[in-house]
């Protein structure tokens, strides 16, 4: 089979693309043909040797939609041939309020869907949504899952509430956008691209907010009528997202694009009774429902483009360059 690996630590235009032999399931394994797989951010810090417990060489990707190739001894539940998602989150546990000690993603350490077949654990794969293309249902397992899990397992997102996603046009905040305004949510996103401010609108954004301008939290405040319910920062800026929350409201990060530190202030965070939540991925029980929602709903998970595995570098040349809006695709 190819696959895309990474031989040393570096840069995302270092990966090789290589033969390497086919894969055996092992028992309650099944071995997936990949017909697209997605990038993800997390997928530059594997790469980049940032990611704890992964060693060189390994196949990067933790996102992906295929065909069952083989069952390994054990294995239920699907049969060869059917057409399935990768849920990503290995190992998450029964404890839908927190990871347990095995948990780890796919694609780091373990080897991921950057390749024509990735081996996962049975319970792992779920049927693929008949309505969405494999391109589509690959864009959907990492970045749709976590939001999934920080709308509504914690961040506890009800219909007629107010939600700010930060950062329009990455994947993850696009789904965000979708998964709230489908729920019921009145929707604000903020960019510094009114291109894609313009394209979230068309989501089902309510509104966007160029978060470069001075003062633009207010702007926030003022059309909201005294903040919003809920924030989903992807980026870190809790400063900001504190301005504009709502007193009793609430911030769930799950991620620091702008940076791994930031600053707030604790007199306005105890004074409005901010409740600040951290989340990362989901398990199996998110991923069904996401699932669910997905058969249930209109919307369609956004695909930016696509291109074939040997290809990788200028999609991540792309992400990086912040070129994007939704998901980056890879297709086998």
């Amino acid at each position: 089979m190819r696959a895309v690996t990474v031989e040393t630590f570096g840069s995302p235009a270092d990966l090789v693309v290589r033969e390497l032999d086919d894969l055996v399931a092992g028992p309650g394994e099944v071995v997936v043909e990949i017909r697209a797989a997605a990038l993800n951010r997390r997928d530059v810090r594997v790469i980049s040797g940032g990611w704890p417990g992964c060693e060189a060489p390994l196949v990067p990707g933790s996102d992906g939609c295929g065909v069952v190739r083989s069952l390994g001894a054990g294995a239920r539940g699907v049969s060869v041939r059917d057409e399935v998602v990768i849920c990503p989150s290995l190992g998450w546990g029964d404890d839908i309020a927190q990871h347990g000690p095995e948990f780890r993603i796919l694609g780091g350490p373990d080897d991921g869907t950057f390749a024509e077949q990735v081996r996962v654990p049975v319970q792992n794969v779920f049927a693929k949504p008949k309505r969405l293309t494999v391109e589509q249902t690959a864009a959907l397992p990492l970045a749709g899952l976590t939001v999934w899990r920080a709308l509504f397992t914690r961040g506890r997102l009800r219909s007629g509430q107010t939600v700010l996603i930060t950062g329009a046009g990455a994947g993850t905040s696009t789904f965000a956008v979708q998964l709230a305004h489908a729920a019921g949510a009145r929707v604000l996103v903020t960019s510094s691209s009114d291109a894609k401010l313009a394209q979230a609108r068309e989501l089902g954004a309510e509104a966007g907010f160029d978060y470069r301008a001075d003062g633009f939290e207010a702007e926030v405040v003022a059309r909201t009528r005294g903040g919003v319910d809920l924030v989903i920062d992807s980026a870190g800026t809790w400063e900001s997202s504190l301005a504009c929350v709502r007193v009793g409201g609430t911030i769930v990060t799950m991620g620091f694009a702008g940076a791994p530190r930031t600053e707030i202030g604790i007199p306005d965070f105890y004074r409005k009774q901010v409740s600040l939540i951290g989340t990362m991925m989901g398990g199996p029980v998110e991923f069904r429902a996401l699932l669910a929602a997905v058969d249930s709903q209109s919307w369609i998970p956004v695909v930016d483009s696509a291109r074939p595995l040997d290809e990788a570098p200028a999609a991540f040349a792309r992400m990086l360059a912040g070129e994007q809006f939704g998901k980056l695709v890879l297709t086998a």
